[in-house]
């Protein structure tokens, strides 16, 4: 019996020597100092600087109103979980192979990016350099601050290369809200149209009821005002991004200086926090999809999917899609008017769509 006893406490503890090497350590059987290319809490990360080689670079830091990147906008949120989320989950696979070990590190010093993480008080958490893909091209070669041996990382259930994950190109970072209001917060709107100012209209929150300011033509026949209309119309101003920014595109301008204004866009909330957008047609082109059939909303001079916008106080040129921002472009009139019954397909729809869409500039 003394014996069994015995034999069952050996086992026991190397029970818990097992367990203790499987759960409790890392997954990773190389050194943090030579391999530590993860973070598990990011929560703790309270700044992310990306360089290349070419001196292009990214500041990305956490701060009361949000990530903000270069110190002047906001980060977008995929890009930013993309990062942190591989900054969780990258792993070391091994180290490069010495017959690779000279072009690796070649590679890292001519054409790597350099990547430093640091947490909240401004103290540095981790350095490492970032290369290409590995030879089978499911794996991304790096390198700790350092250390002297570069290892294939990965994303577990990823099969690919990290290189992409981190960079540098801000039109990939930026933020690309145009408004972002909720319904309540909305004190008016204004939207005017340049080339039919008969459609023009302002709403005006005050006192627990709303106003329309419009054309007397359009309004002084009509029936009252319908504020379900209202209410269900402030929900399109909540997540309306644009596809991207042209900001740097040699053309941009002489393209704009083609296009005649659509309509002005301006917003104002009961913080007083004011977001405007001048709206531009685009001229027809050959991807456009009204190039051969009409769009009855679009002129066929102009394009029937995008047009472009000036935002961020005339700052930022981007591009719009017209299925974002139709909802929008309403008329004043039909503010005037009566709901239609059940059975039919209300001009106003209850449920406001605004779907985001990005382009990959």
């Amino acid at each position: 019996m003394g014996k069994t006893l015995l034999y069952l406490f050996i086992l026991a503890l190397l029970g818990g020597a097992v367990y203790f090497l499987l759960f409790k350590k890392s997954n990773s059987p190389y050194s943090e100092s030579e391999a530590g290319f993860n973070i598990k809490d990011t929560a703790a990360i309270g700044k992310i600087y990306i360089v290349d080689y070419d001196g292009q670079n990214v500041l990305v830091e956490r701060t009361d109103s949000g990530w903000i990147v270069n110190k002047k906008c906001k980060a977008l949120p995929g890009t930013l979980n993309m990062i942190l989320t591989t900054l969780t989950k990258q792993t070391p696979l091994y180290p490069v192979t010495q017959k690779a070990y000279d072009n690796v590190i070649k590679t890292l010093s001519t054409d790597g990016k350099k990547v430093e993480i640091y947490d909240r008080d401004g103290k540095k958490m981790r350095v490492f350099y970032v290369g290409g893909a590995a030879m089978n091209n499911t794996g991304t070669n790096m390198l700790m601050e350092g250390a002297k041996t570069p290892y294939v990382v990965q994303v577990q259930g990823f099969t690919g290369y990290l290189t992409a994950r981190y960079t540098t190109n801000m039109k990939d970072w930026r933020d690309r809200t145009v408004f972002n209001i909720a319904p309540d917060d909305i004190k008016s709107v204004s939207v005017q149209y340049a080339d039919n100012p008969i459609n023009s209209f302002t709403i005006d929150r005050g006192n627990g009821s709303f106003t329309v300011t419009a054309d007397t033509n359009v309004t002084k026949h009509l029936d009252p005002l319908n504020t379900r209309r209202i209410g269900v119309y402030l929900k399109y101003f909540t997540n309306v991004n644009c596809e991207g920014f042209l900001d740097g595109f040699n053309d941009t301008r002489s393209n704009l200086e083609q296009a005649p204004k659509r309509a002005t866009i301006d917003i104002t909330s009961i913080h007083g926090q004011r977001q405007h957008a001048d709206v531009y047609w685009m001229p027809i082109n050959k991807r456009s999809k009204n190039l051969t059939t009409s769009d009855p909303d679009v002129p066929d001079d102009y394009d029937a999917d995008r047009m472009y916008a000036i935002i961020n106080n005339a700052q930022d040129t981007v591009m719009i899609q017209e299925m974002i921002f139709k909802p929008i472009f309403r008329k004043a009139f039909e503010f005037y008017q009566k709901d239609p019954a059940a059975s039919q397909t209300p001009l106003i729809n209850e449920q406001p769509k605004n779907v985001l869409m990005h382009k990959t500039q």
